[in-house]
C-alpha cells in the first residue's frame, strides 16, 4: 500500500510542471515510454451534464428520455466495490479557489479496496449515487473510465479492476495537458457515444465561452463566432455558460446509455 504523504507531496510538486511533460511526450521516445507507463490500457470519456442538453434530434418529445448521469448510476449499480476519496488531488494540488477540493473522485472496482485509507473510504451505492449528485450540483463534469496513471500513484493493481469517475473543473483537470500531449495519448479520452455539440446562428461573438471553459482548447472565436474544433470532447460546459444559448448539446442515439455501459465495463471488471 502506498504511503499517503510522500504519494501527495510528490505530485503537489510536479503538478505545476505536467504541461511540460506533456509536451515532452511528443518526442517519439518519450511519449511512448509515458503510454507504456502512465496511460497503456486507458478508455475514458466524459459524461456532458444533464443541464446541457437542449435540443434532441432524434429523442426530441420522449417522456422518458434518459440522461448521463444514468450511465453513471447504472455503472454504480453493477459495482460491487465503492470507494470516495476525501480531496481532489487536482484541485488540491492547484490549490483551486473556485471549485470545492473536497469533492474527490469516485473509484469503484475491486482495486479500490487496495486504496490508502488516509486517501478516503468505502462507500455503499447511495453514498456513492449521493457523492456525485454532489458534484453535479458544484458544477463538476464527470469523466469516466479506465485510467492507468490513477492504478500507479495509487499503488492499487490490477488496473483493470479500477474504474475512475473523476469529478473535473476546467481550471485544474489534469487532464487540460490534453492541447500539448501526444495524440496517441490524447485520443484515448473522447466523447461519450451520440454526443453532438454545434455552435448555433444565435451566437452574437461575447467570447463566454472562450473563457478558461473549455477543458481541451476547442473552442476558438473566427470571424466574430464561436467555432467548435474537433478537439471538442462533449462535455456540455460551453452551453451551460453561453449567455443567449447559442451553443447546443444533442443526444442522437438512442441507444447512448447501452452502449457507453458496455465500453466502459468492457474496459473495467467491475466485480
Amino acid at each position: 500500500m502506498a504511503n499517503p504523504y510522500g504519494i501527495k507531496t510528490l505530485i503537489k510538486r510536479t503538478f505545476a510542471g505536467r504541461f511540460f511533460i506533456a509536451r515532452l511526450s511528443n518526442y517519439p521516445l518519450i511519449g511512448k515510454l509515458l503510454d507504456t507507463l502512465l496511460f497503456a490500457g486507458d478508455d475514458i470519456l466524459y459524461l456532458p451534464a444533464d443541464n446541457a442538453i437542449q435540443v434532441n434530434r432524434r429523442l426530441a418529445g420522449r417522456q422518458d428520455m434518459v440522461l448521463p448521469s444514468q450511465v453513471l448510476d447504472r455503472i454504480i449499480d453493477q459495482a460491487q466495490h465503492h470507494w470516495i476519496m476525501d480531496f481532489c488531488i487536482c484541485r488540491d494540488s492547484a490549490d483551486c479557489k473556485t471549485y470545492p477540493k473536497s469533492l474527490g473522485c469516485l473509484f469503484m472496482g475491486r482495486a479500490a479496496m487496495d486504496i490508502h485509507p488516509k486517501f478516503g473510504r468505502p462507500a455503499t451505492r447511495e453514498e456513492a449515487r449521493n457523492h456525485v449528485q454532489k458534484c453535479r450540483e458544484a458544477g463538476l463534469v464527470h469523466m469516466v473510465g479506465r485510467n492507468k496513471l490513477d492504478a500507479v500513484w495509487l499503488g492499487v493493481k490490477p488496473g483493470q479492476k479500477l474504474l475512475t469517475v473523476c469529478n473535473c473543473c476546467p481550471c485544474c483537470c489534469l487532464w487540460r495537458i490534453l492541447p500539448d500531449i501526444t495524440p496517441e495519448i490524447g485520443e484515448k479520452l473522447t466523447k461519450m457515444p451520440g454526443v453532438e455539440v454545434r455552435v448555433t446562428e444565435a451566437c452574437v461573438g461575447c467570447g463566454s465561452c472562450t473563457d478558461n471553459i473549455c477543458f481541451v482548447n476547442a473552442i476558438t472565436m473566427k470571424n466574430g463566432r464561436a467555432k467548435i474544433g474537433g478537439a471538442c470532447r462533449g462535455c456540455g460546459r460551453c452551453v451551460s455558460v453561453c449567455p443567449n444559448g447559442a451553443i447546443e448539446l444533442s443526444l442522437t442515439d438512442e441507444a447512448f446509455v447501452e452502449k457507453t455501459v458496455h465500453r466502459l465495463t468492457s474496459a473495467v471488471d467491475l466485480t
